[in-house]
């Protein structure tokens, strides 16, 4: 979902884009990943690439944390032999959920494999160099991948009344909007903002409950929400209570989600006027 986006918007922008699937460029293969750095020489790296199955994570340890992890490190290594700029997504899941905002600053504390993985990533990238941007983001939507939005949709047209966890918390994000920013402040604008981590979603806060019934609403459909726990959900991996992300280094301007949602749906959908 993000990766095109940002290759849209960049190429866009006038850059000279290679862009590539996960069959095309394999983190984990070191080898490869040398080849490829030699081949293009990139002024700029973008990794939006990542093990996000967060149930599966939690039986396929291994391989969360070598593409979430430890091929960061190896990424790291080849961007600051080539003298190239990282940028790099996370997560709201590199924290615990027991309090409700996480500014950038905050001490991460995941309680699930995924978490766990991608915060391995980011220690790997501040620990091997110092050009680089890691940006954690939340809840993410959009076209080209598997999203919330699609999936409620897709229920609301076929049944009745949908079970949806209402016990937690954060900031769904329209992939085109996170896209614009990222390629407007930290490529075109770059020099203006210091390297480091940096929080960037949609603003406002919702749970995945009420998500579901703007959804349904903005399509005209009478679905009804049933609130569940998230204890009554019982998936495998833990989910943290509040994972809403503070942006408390620069104002990115971001527009409330609802708005990002009713212009995604738009595009497939007879959505109601409000």
């Amino acid at each position: 979902m993000l990766g095109s986006c940002l290759y849209e918007n960049l190429s866009e922008h006038g850059h000279t884009v290679f862009g590539f699937t996960s069959s095309e460029c394999d983190l984990i293969d070191t080898e490869k990943m040398n080849v490829l750095f030699d081949e293009l020489t990139p002024d700029i790296v973008v990794n939006c690439a990542a093990y996000t199955a967060v149930d599966d994570a939690e039986k396929n340890v291994h391989l969360a944390m070598d593409i979430n992890g430890n091929a960061l490190g190896g990424i790291a290594d080849l961007c600051k032999i080539s003298k190239a700029v990282l940028i790099h997504f996370s997560t709201d899941y590199v924290f615990d959920g027991h309090k409700k905002t996480w500014k950038e600053s905050d001490k991460p504390c995941p309680i699930n494999v995924y978490g766990e993985s991608k915060l391995l990533g980011e220690k790997l990238i501040a620990e091997k160099m110092k050009k680089f941007f890691i940006i954690r983001t939340s809840w993410l939507f959009g076209e080209n991948g598997k999203n919330f939005v699609d999936t409620m949709a897709a229920l609301g047209k076929e049944k009745e009344e949908v079970s949806v966890v209402n016990d937690q918390f954060g900031s769904p994000t329209y992939t085109k909007d996170l896209a614009e920013k990222v390629c407007e402040f930290f490529v075109v604008k770059k020099p203006s903002l210091e390297y480091g981590i940096y929080h960037i979603t949609n603003s406002g806060t919702t749970n995945w409950s009420d998500f579901a019934v703007h959804i349904f609403k903005t399509l005209f459909l009478e679905t009804r929400v049933k609130e569940i726990s998230t204890e009554t959900f019982n998936r495998p991996a833990k989910r943290p209570k509040h994972s809403t992300l503070k942006s408390t280094k620069f104002n990115f301007g971001m527009r409330p989600w609802k708005k990002a949602v009713k212009d995604y749906l738009r595009k497939y959908f007879i959505i109601a006027p409000y």
